[in-house]
């Protein structure tokens, strides 16, 4: 799959998700844009937006977006906290489909 890492959370993650084509915010050049223009620039050219924002939810409707949305629930965003989820982000993944929004920790 396609993931894409939100600006908020260290690129680093994409260590732990072997097998999949793993990109961050920053490091395409994204940095800075607001979470409606992501989702739209996101779809079609990711599978999968993995996050620390479980607001976004809530402010967009995901399921007209061809996107699965991952929100990351964790003490912070620092690298420790949070690739701890990878194994089961890397578990859930193959059970997700277009629109939907999970959170996981």
């Amino acid at each position: 799959m396609r993931i894409l890492l939100d600006e908020n959370l260290d690129w680093r993650l994409s260590r732990s998700l072997p097998g999949h084509e793993v990109s961050s915010v920053p490091l395409i050049g994204w940095a800075g844009t607001k979470n409606g223009a992501l989702l739209v620039r996101t779809s079609g050219q990711f599978d999968v937006l993995v996050t620390m924002d479980s607001a976004m939810v809530r402010e967009h409707h995901l399921t007209s977006i061809n996107l699965i949305v991952v929100a990351l629930r964790a003490r912070s965003n620092r690298l420790a906290d949070t690739q701890p989820l990878m194994p089961e982000l890397l578990r859930v993944l193959p059970m997700l489909k277009s629109g939907q929004f999970v959170t996981l920790g």
